[in-house]
């Protein structure tokens, strides 16, 4: 049978669980639930080269590289990275990645949708419902996954059908918006409810066709901007003058909801969308007090609570029902009970200038060669640590308004200064004067590690001419 084609979305830029998830980093990246991020553990479980194609990415041009380098880390080959111009929503996103299929494979393709920030249990039971959801979706049928209920849960929408686990598609009778309390709690007293997944199998030209009829200009934006776009690096950057004609429209408003073909694969294997920091917390392996640990944290009766820290040791005594998340910048501290309302402190720090940059970057910045941490600011001043990458260079590069004191803390160091080619080896420094025309690159076999100084009148990332780029940047 034909291979399936996965098609993953990845350019959500989520704040529900800030502080460790931001816009430059959100949390498909981060690695939640393992020492995988949660984007690597769907690469994962579309890993077999008997089942699946190679991968179709879609995400936005800021994570480019980040999908491209954890792919990379997994050794999964993809078959394109589609970076969407601007954000539209899942409708475009998916009719944009079905008409790049269709066009290399066929009508006939297999897509297997999946949201990349989502924590899933495989089992023989997913792979059953893998291949029923598979069947329907060669049918001619638009399949979406729902989950049993196991709780109920207000914060997803719901499928209302007859279907029952392991018995195959069932048509959709309904989808319904996320519920109260009161409603959630009789769907599932009825049964015939399940929770919406987001993850969904169909046929690319079934799909294309039910656009045509049910979502026009969202099928005209998508064509034009896959027949327009142009390859940059390993990337393909959907045209953003079609793109942005489409409509912001989720897939479900779009097609699912107005469809006769929508049918659902009742599943009960675990899942969640670890939507807030309460959710991380119940896909966790808790201890005899119901308490998830994470990093450095010391708990003295405590219970029922998170707390999570990838910096300084955090020592909690007689409290329950909290979530306390700590970076190297930031701790959020609440009831876990309460976790859904990240998102509305993460608004309120968005509307002041000295908090906005705490949801948008991490003090650890990754870049396609590796990244930095700032460690110091000061007047005139900065400190940061650089990581190289065995192998990689940045950008030949130089500044109008700050100069850089370079000292090798790990690794060999190949610098470049006004063309002259210096090699650095551990303990030893360089100083590059403000205007030079400067490159580093690490020729060596394990991660350059480096304390870089900076001091000028400006010291902003925005403060960099660069003169050549293996990554485009230029």
């Amino acid at each position: 049978m034909t291979k399936i084609v996965p098609v993953i979305l990845a350019g959500g830029q989520g704040t529900r669980l800030w502080p460790m998830s931001r816009a430059a980093r959100p949390k498909q990246f981060l690695p939640l639930t393992g020492p995988a991020s949660l984007f690597q553990k769907t690469l994962a479980r579309v890993a077999d080269s008997a089942l699946y194609a190679p991968p179709v990415v879609i995400t936005n041009s800021d994570y480019r590289f980040i999908v491209a380098e954890q792919a990379a880390e997994q050794g999964v080959a993809l078959a394109g990275i589609l970076l969407e111009p601007v954000a539209r929503n899942t409708a475009v996103a998916i009719a944009a990645a079905a008409a790049f299929a269709a066009d290399r494979l066929g009508p006939g393709a297999i897509l297997h949708v999946l949201p990349s920030d989502h924590d899933v249990v495989v089992d023989e039971g997913y792979w059953t419902a893998l291949r029923q959801a598979r069947d329907a979706a060669a049918a001619g049928q638009l399949v979406t996954f729902g989950i049993m209920p196991s709780h109920p849960e207000t914060g997803f929408g719901y499928i209302r059908s007859a279907a029952t686990v392991g018995a195959g598609a069932h048509p959709v009778e309904s989808f319904i918006e996320k519920p109260d309390a009161v409603r959630a709690a009789r769907m599932l007293a009825e049964g015939g409810h399940f929770w919406n997944s987001g993850m969904f199998m169909l046929g690319a030209g079934t799909f294309l066709r039910e656009c045509e009829t049910l979502a026009p200009q969202t099928l005209t934006a998508a064509r034009g901007a896959v027949a327009a776009a142009r390859t940059d690096l390993d990337f393909i950057r959907l045209d953003e003058a079609a793109f942005a004609t489409a409509p912001d429209i989720s897939v479900d408003y779009a097609i699912f909801e107005k469809t006769d073909k929508a049918t659902v694969v009742a599943v009960d294997f675990g899942w969640s969308d670890l939507g807030n920091w309460d959710a991380v917390w119940k896909s966790a392996a808790r201890d005899g007090a119901q308490n998830v640990a994470q990093g450095p944290v010391t708990l003295d009766q405590v219970s029922n609570s998170l707390v999570v820290s990838d910096h300084a040791h955090i020592a909690v005594s007689g409290l329950d029902d909290v979530a306390i998340i700590a970076t190297n910048d930031a701790v959020y501290v609440g009831r876990l009970s309460e976790a859904q309302k990240v998102g509305a402190m993460v608004k309120a720090l968005r509307t002041s200038p000295a908090t906005a940059p705490l949801t948008e970057t991490h003090r650890t910045a990754y870049r396609p060669w590796g990244g930095y941490t700032s460690v110091l600011n000061g007047e005139r001043f900065q400190v940061k640590r650089l990581f190289v990458k065995p192998g990689k260079k940045l950008s030949l590069q130089k500044h109008h308004h700050r100069a850089e004191h370079w000292v090798v803390v790990r690794g060999t160091a190949e610098v470049t200064v006004d063309g002259v080619v210096s090699e650095l080896s551990e303990n030893q420094s360089i100083y590059l004067p403000l205007g030079c025309v400067h490159r580093l690159a690490n020729p060596g076999k394990i991660e350059l590690e480096l304390i870089e100084v900076q001091t000028g009148s400006y010291l902003g990332e925005d403060d960099i001419i660069r003169i050549e780029d293996e990554f485009g940047r230029a």
